[in-house]
């Protein structure tokens, strides 16, 4: 079976630095056009002048003759200035900016730290119509992990619509029945991205027989009940679910040890595994709008013209890929994956 559709974009992508930037961005460079690329660097991206730096330098790590346009993000912290936000939102290559709570996941502890302490900075936003990007977890120490996003939800993304009715918000990477339903229930500027690896598993692909720490990621996965509805949200045809593969590479030997880091590596086989989940749903007719035109219309902008071409072609995922001195271990790898595209 051969599936053509629009060339997609990926809401949601960790690009890193580096070494190691240029060992991954051209798994994602050669099959989407555009990419929101997230700020938690090292040193975070909480400037326009940083972005545009970090910009140049994914241009520079490109595959010759790539067309892949980096969409860029700043990282919101307690004490940013709201005339950042502005800036940023005329600079014209800024398309967001990224809420993490402190202390939520990788690089993460410049984050914010209380939501009244970044106030300002919404309410400039809401103004000037960036967008909000949120990573949705609390990370209170007597909140058990698997519901870090459901009182998040309660204690934060309630009080950030409520306090701020014009503010765009994209809740990414959502994992529960909750969010979905919170999104859906939502006016229409409240957007969501999706991950591939929660559509396809649940805590069990983590946890059951065996601790398997590439499938370990924040937020976590959870039961196979909230699997299903993130399938049944993604597959609706609703235009607020969209594509976001919150690829994230992390070095085998970070991921493979006593504090092992969180972050799924899916990059290099993105557009297959939602294929798989889509197909296992019955849904193929639906991945293309998924994929393609969700979350171009969200933010947007202008839907793509091109097209790639997926197949029904098992392929075997390699055991490792290069990450600059290190090796990263993808998702699924050395097993078979049902779809692949082709050039």
């Amino acid at each position: 079976m051969v599936l053509r559709i629009t060339r997609p974009d990926d809401w949601h992508v960790h690009l890193r630095d580096g070494e190691a930037m240029r060992s991954v961005v051209g798994a994602t460079a050669r099959v989407f056009a555009r990419a929101v690329v997230m700020p938690n660097l090292g040193s975070p991206v909480t400037t326009v002048d940083g972005a545009s730096a970090y910009r140049e330098r994914i241009a520079a790590a490109l595959p010759a003759k790539s067309r892949f346009a980096p969409l860029m993000t700043l990282y919101l912290t307690d004490n940013m200035a709201a005339a950042e936000i502005v800036r940023a939102r005329k600079s014209g290559f800024i398309v967001g900016v990224k809420y993490y709570p402190a202390g939520a996941t990788t690089n993460s502890d410049s984050g914010v730290t209380r939501l009244e302490r970044v106030h300002a900075q919404l309410a400039a936003m809401e103004e000037v119509g960036m967008p909000l990007l949120v990573h949705g977890e609390v990370t209170d120490p007597d909140i058990d992990v698997f519901d870090r996003e459901r009182y998040f939800i309660d204690r934060v993304m309630t009080r950030i619509l409520r306090d701020f009715p014009g503010l765009i918000v994209v809740f990414e990477h959502i994992t529960t029945r909750e969010a979905a339903e919170f999104v859906a229930d939502s006016p229409a500027r409240v957007g969501a991205t999706i991950t591939p690896h929660h559509l396809l598993w649940s805590r069990n692909a983590m946890l059951a027989g065996a601790i398997r720490p590439h499938y370990y990621c924040l937020p976590i996965l959870k039961r196979e009940a909230h699997r299903a509805a993130l399938v049944r949200a993604a597959t609706s045809g609703n235009p607020k679910y969209f594509l976001g593969s919150d690829s994230a590479p992390h070095a085998k030997a970070a991921k493979e040890n006593a504090c092992g880091a969180g972050g799924c590596y899916s990059a290099h086989a993105t557009m297959e595994l939602y294929a798989e989940a889509f197909d296992a749903a019955g849904a193929l007719d639906r991945l293309e709008a998924f994929a393609s035109y969700h979350g171009a219309d969200f933010y947007g902008l202008p839907r793509n013209t091109d097209t790639i071409t997926l197949e029904r072609s098992p392929w075997t995922v390699p055991a490792t890929y290069p990450l600059g001195e290190d090796a990263i271990v993808p998702l699924r790898a050395g097993e078979r994956i049902a779809w692949r595209v082709v050039e």
